[in-house]
């Protein structure tokens, strides 16, 4: 061997680098093998992969040469006649032809490994899976709520950073102190939103959703249960005017008129989460006129002195990331037939125990298992004895949708991510079109609630109101709270936890 190859070689710097990036390239090649024939592994498996062993794999293959220039640098000081400052390559000669060989081969090997590797590396920490899983414990609301929302096929980095690599360097640089903050365990519970740097939704949302080309009108149908012991159905059909009457008219008209390419609407909040809006500024960018909102409640522009062009995100804040209240997931789960309706008094009983703050997923599943069979044993015994198995899918189906909208550990709740498309647990539209937001010639941003949507049936399917053709029926509150739902915000209300 020592005749095969240059003798600076033969030091332990450069066989233990050698050694180190022949044990980190076998490592790459077999997990490479057990993660694509195999499909076997995750999202650690290409951390591993991707990241950390190619780390060592260089380190390693730099330690030879490193070995290799300080034997002969100690070689020469034995040798003082010796006047070459750097060692010499001769391919006349076979050990430093052999050496030369190897090096080339190696270099080029090591380049093509690593240019494979990094194309890798780019694509996995693209992926949904490093997004969501990686950061397991911090990232776990965030990735259940992705996969049980309407963009669950689209990658988080298509919202999130979007094409080009300016955005991709940003993402990345954010990147390095979020997991400083993970490896430190210094990050906040639960993450604290809007996020302040992100991409403007123009440059993603758009990408797929077409503004020009939105329906003008979609059917809603919402279907409630109330808190008796009948969990008695309450149904209420909407028309939401998404854009105008007819086709044509484009944003002229209805809810995406706020974005129209010839309309531009700016605001200003004076809290963080973008909730209270005491300033709104309409312009109409074809004549330059504009007219400026102010509530009457507050004064001037928001104290964060920031003023905001309205984009998708103002009102689609959570897209892809919603927590529902537990009306919402319970309406849900019956409906589904996850929660059985003929369960006297399951919705009352159901909100009850999720109005409860909790400090662990497992102590909280735990709490709803004893509760639910406490009152069944108690007030439903007859029940509970003849046909146990019922209360056992409600414990199931609660349960479930718990996991799905409420995590202890990262204190996320429904009532922390404010969600403002609608204005039932929150004031979404209202931030802006409750009726007190006047400009100075005395125009009022309305409150109609006929300008987003019109109500074609709501009731009991025993009393069920239904409207002709276009007609615009009232809505009717389906506890007896007579006009006050006029005056007041349902947010005054509604909390998330009634029906």
């Amino acid at each position: 061997m020592r005749n095969k190859l240059p003798s600076p070689f033969f030091n332990w710097i450069s066989l233990i680098g050698l050694t180190i990036a022949l044990i980190s390239l076998f490592m790459i090649l077999f997990l490479f093998i057990i993660s694509f024939f195999f499909n076997r592994g995750g999202s650690y498996l290409g951390v591993v992969m991707y990241m950390i062993l190619p780390v060592f794999l260089t380190m390693g293959a730099i330690l030879i040469p490193v070995g290799m220039y300080l034997t002969f640098r100690r070689n020469k000081k034995k040798e003082p006649g010796q006047s070459d400052t750097w060692p010499k390559v001769d391919l006349n000669i076979v050990r430093h032809r052999n050496g030369f060989m190897v090096f080339v081969i190696g270099t080029a090997v090591f380049l093509m490994i690593s240019a494979v590797g990094s194309y890798e590396a780019f694509h996995f920490t693209e992926s949904v899976e490093f997004c969501g899983k990686t950061c397991h414990n911090i990232m776990i609301p965030e990735y259940t709520a992705y996969q049980n929302s309407p963009h669950a096929k689209v990658a988080c980095v298509e919202c999130h950073v979007g094409a080009g690599a300016g955005w991709y360097v940003k993402s990345k640089m954010s990147g390095l102190y979020q997991v400083y903050t993970s490896l430190m365990n210094i990050y906040p519970r639960p993450i604290e939103t809007p996020i302040k740097n992100l991409r403007p939704a123009r440059e993603t949302c758009e990408q797929c959703h077409w503004p020009q080309k939105f329906y003008a009108r979609q059917l809603r149908i919402e279907r409630h249960y109330l808190a008796d012991s009948a969990n008695t159905e309450w149904d209420i059909n909407l028309v939401m005017k998404i854009g105008a009457n007819l086709s044509a008219l484009g944003l002229q008209e209805g809810i995406h008129w706020h974005i129209n390419p010839d309309t531009k609407i700016e605001y200003s909040t004076s809290d963080e989460k973008r909730e209270v809006i005491p300033w709104v500024k309409y312009t109409n960018i074809k004549t330059g006129k504009s007219v400026v909102f102010k509530s009457t409640e507050g004064q001037g522009k928001g104290s964060t002195s920031e003023v905001r062009t309205m984009e998708c995100i103002d009102c689609h804040n959570r897209p892809s990331h919603n927590y529902q209240p537990p009306t919402f997931f319970i309406n849900n789960a019956i409906t589904a037939g996850f929660i059985p309706k003929s369960l006297p008094n399951i919705k009352a009983t159901a909100m009850d125990i999720l109005g409860k703050k909790f400090s662990t997923t497992d102590s909280s599943l735990n709490f709803i298992k004893s509760e639910v069979t406490k009152y069944y044993q108690t007030n439903y015994p007859q029940i509970y004895a003849g046909n146990g198995k019922i209360v056992q899918q409600a414990i199931s189906g609660i349960q479930n949708a718990f996991s799905q909208n409420i995590f202890p550990e990262m204190k996320v709740r429904w009532d922390v991510y404010p969600n403002n498309i609608g204005h039932l647990q929150f004031n979404g539209c209202f931030r802006c079109h409750d009726g007190k937001h006047v400009s100075p010639e005395g125009r009022v941003i309305s409150k109609d609630c006929n300008l987003c949507h019109t109500i074609t049936a709501q009731g009991t399917l025993k009393d069920m109101q239904t409207g002709l053709s276009n007609a615009e029926l009232e809505f009717k509150h389906p506890a007896d709270v007579g006009d006050s739902w006029k005056e007041m915000l349902c947010t005054e209300c509604h909390t998330g936890l009634n029906p």
